[in-house]
């Protein structure tokens, strides 16, 4: 009967968007959570679907990515966004979409067109009118273009493997030498993280695999992941052997599939940041010889590619900036007129630029052809075969399959070029710091490493991808889920929640050794009490707990005395690398010291330029200054959400437990700010065993409009980190008419 139901829903979709209206026909349905359910006769108009649906709860959000892409959303945003601006028009990433859109081959190019052509109709329909941010920002949409969702891939992931952190380690050999560098070399906060697990049958209590985990991310409202399921009603109706879609999953909103994140019912897959080093920062020389532009090669002096572009700043000036393209990259540092590098010696010899060089501007390929193969997969192999095409950003993978298959292995592209590439900017006129034509190899882990313990995690430590990259994830979120993971069998999707929101913060451990030496003869007695509640904590940062807030405030305390000590003074004062000329500002979380030094303090703490005895006096000044402001609030009074917005709100944000290091991982910046922006971008537990049992959750909901009954309704559960359930069956879904112009929100 439901099946009934759900048939006569669509057949009524047909005829309301039939008429001869030349569009492709889709059905839309949602679930208790205004969750997305989209159905279409094949895989093209599967494509536009998603597109105009994604337009309809996410109007603004595709409004703003289309801008960033452009480097034109200062225009209506406002000062804050005009450094970003100026690095996508820079880094050219319009011209890069474009040219990768074009060599696309014939049927990945439609589809990726279909999805853009559903997102200009939903647009032409009105239904960004729902949206307040438009009338706000005086701001209104335009058409999307085919190439437009590739752009927005760049545009999120051009930072995503942080290439501004060769500027940090090349300050810092120029500075401290080149032995301060692997004390710095973690997981710091301009990185993206995650964690994924897998837990094959034979520790599951269905006999089939579990595969769950967490994107860490910058949490954006509207979210960067969008919860969606995908289905087709009918195969080869654009060809022969088009094979049919039924697949849940999350979605990067502007961009078509399910890149990273899916369920087919058959086969799952998840990824998280392999921590590979795929993009190179090259030193130039850059002089203006009349009306060109030239850099200093390895053959010597050549014309390279220049011309200016000027764009709009809400309440500003207008900014113009030069575009320059060496036979490296494109210039994101520098000019022809600037000075000398910071650093460089005044000379003939100094270098004056830096020029970025990243794959898909090199080959114009970003591997949007592995998306429809995901959409149709079946086993593992299929899974891997699709991922073979994939460039950017390098992934992790894990993948299971009802037929017990496995996969665990690296996806992407990483040049193959000499160490010191990786290390820091590398001079562009010496030929041996050129890309050779071989990428290199990428890892996958081997059948028998799945025999015991019956599991594999992938949180960004070293591991699978090591050979591929520089600065990793500290072990601690790694390990602590395999902990958790092998001390029990018999696991269900619903136990998941207790790994995901662990809150053992296994890196106090050196801090508290070193507290644990202090002298407490010249402490205070609060000091003294401080340190002994601080010696007996459990090293939980759970949300209630006044002691873990304590844990904070000590350690903020140590940072900021560690960040003020004379060995590092060249790193944190008024030439630090955050306040050098030079440096678009657009780099400054990279190079701001004092994140930097949170992030590596337990290095810091056991080795490095400040001495042991000045590391023990140090930690004593901490406790007594920490001792001093103890307020006695829980942690979670101080550990908020601090979204970032494109326009801000007055909300306020929801108290979370957890920490960087702990498997909940929210990341504040310690001697800082205890607000976090860094976290979960979404949650999900994948059943192999089925699919609906599965679950998921975002931050905030499944509309990105304000005041939707589901903008919210999913922030109260992830805060707790409960999730909400994952329903496939149609017949249990709500159809929902598409809007018309008289009717703008009845399809939420």
């Amino acid at each position: 009967m439901g099946r009934m139901r759900a048939e006569r829903a669509e057949k009524s979709e047909r005829a309301e968007r039939g008429g001869g209206s030349g569009r492709p026909v889709f059905a839309l349905f949602r679930d208790d959570w205004g969750i997305p359910h989209v159905r279409a006769g094949g895989a093209r108009d599967l494509a536009y679907a998603q597109g105009y649906v994604t337009a309809l709860d996410r109007a603004w959000q595709l409004h703003v990515e289309r801008h960033r892409v452009l480097g034109t959303s200062a225009a209506f945003l406002g000062a804050d966004s005009a450094g970003w601006d100026g690095l996508a028009r820079r880094t050219r990433l319009a011209d890069t979409a474009r040219r990768c859109y074009e060599r696309l081959d014939a049927g990945t190019a439609a589809w990726v067109a279909a999805y853009a052509a559903g997102v200009c109709d939903a647009f032409a329909d009105g239904v960004h009118e729902a949206a307040p941010e438009f009338a706000r920002t005086g701001s209104a949409p335009e058409g999307w273009e085919p190439w437009l969702p590739l752009g927005v891939w760049l545009s999120t992931h051009l930072l995503f493997a942080g290439f501004p952190a060769k500027l940090w380690r090349g300050e810092l050999t120029r500075r401290l030498g080149a032995d301060a560098v692997p004390l710095f070399a973690t997981d710091g906060p301009g990185t993206a993280g995650s964690n994924g697990w897998l837990v094959t049958g034979d520790r599951t209590a269905s006999g089939a695999a579990l595969l769950a985990g967490d994107p860490h991310r910058f949490i954006e409202d509207p979210g960067v992941y969008q919860q969606i399921h995908l289905a087709t009603t009918t195969a080869g109706e654009e060809g022969q052997g088009e094979a049919a879609t039924d697949v849940v999953g999350l979605a990067v909103p502007g961009v078509p599939g399910l890149a990273h994140f899916g369920h087919t019912g058959q086969v799952a897959w998840a990824i998280t940041n392999a921590m590979a080093d795929y993009q190179d920062l090259y030193r130039e020389r850059l002089r203006r010889t009349g009306d060109t532009v030239e850099a200093y090669g390895p053959g010597g002096w050549e014309e390279v590619q220049a011309h200016t572009e000027t764009y709009q700043v809400a309440g500003g000036e207008p900014v113009t900036v030069e575009v320059v393209e060496t036979a490296r990259g494109t210039v994101v540092v520098g000019g022809p007129e600037a000075g000398p590098l910071p650093g460089e010696e005044e000379d003939a010899e100094a270098a004056n630029a830096l020029a970025l060089r990243h794959h898909p501007r090199v080959s114009g390929r970003l591997g949007f052809e592995t998306l429809p193969g995901l959409l149709t997969a079946r086993t593992v192999a299929e899974v891997s075969a699709a991922v073979d095409h994939w460039v950017e950003p390098v992934n992790v993978l894990l993948a299971a399959d009802t037929e017990g298959g496995l996969l665990h292995r690296a996806a992407g592209f990483v040049p193959r070029r000499p160490a010191a590439n990786r290390l820091g900017p590398v001079p562009a006129w010496e030929p041996g710091n050129a890309w050779q034509d071989e990428p290199e190899p990428l890892p996958e882990a081997p059948a028998a490493t799945w025999a015991d313990p019956g599991l594999a995690v992938m949180a960004n430590e070293r591991g699978l991808a090591a050979p591929l990259g520089t600065e990793f994830a500290p072990p601690y979120r790694a390990d602590r889920i395999r902990a958790l993971l092998t001390a029990r069998t018999g696991w269900r999707a619903g136990d998941m929640a207790a790994v995901h929101t662990d809150t053992y913060l296994a890196s106090a451990r050196p801090l508290l050794a070193l507290l644990a030496r202090v002298d407490t003869g010249p402490l205070g007695e609060p000091a003294r009490r401080l340190r002994e509640r601080l010696l007996a904590w459990d090293r939980h940062m759970a949300a209630d707990s006044v002691d873990a807030a304590r844990y904070a405030a000590f350690r903020a305390e140590v940072v900021r005395l560690l960040a003020a000590h004379p060995a590092l003074a060249e790193l944190t004062g008024p030439g630090g690398p955050a306040h050098a000329d030079g440096y678009p500002p657009v780099f400054r979380p990279w190079l701001f010291a004092t994140a930097r030094i949170a992030y590596a303090l337990e290095s810091l703490l056991t080795g490095g330029p400040v001495a042991e005895p000045d590391r023990l006096t140090l930690v004593a000044r901490a406790l007594e200054a920490a001792a001093g402001e103890d307020t006695g609030q829980p942690w979670g009074a101080l550990h908020r959400l601090a979204p970032w917005q494109a326009v801000a709100s007055d909300e306020e944000w929801p108290a979370v437990a957890g920490d960087h290091d702990c498997v909940l991982s929210t990341s504040s910046l310690p001697g800082v700010t205890h607000l976090f922006a860094r976290g979960p971008a979404a949650r999900y537990v994948w059943d192999l065993a089925r699919r609906d049992d599965s679950l998921w959750a975002v931050p905030f909901g499944a509309s990105g409009v304000p005041g939707d009954p589901h903008a919210r309704d999913q922030l109260p559960r992830w805060s707790e980190g409960g999730p909400v359930p994952v329903v496939t069956d149609f017949a249990r879904l709500r159809h929902v008419p598409l809007p018309t112009p008289s009717d703008r929100s009845s399809a939420r």
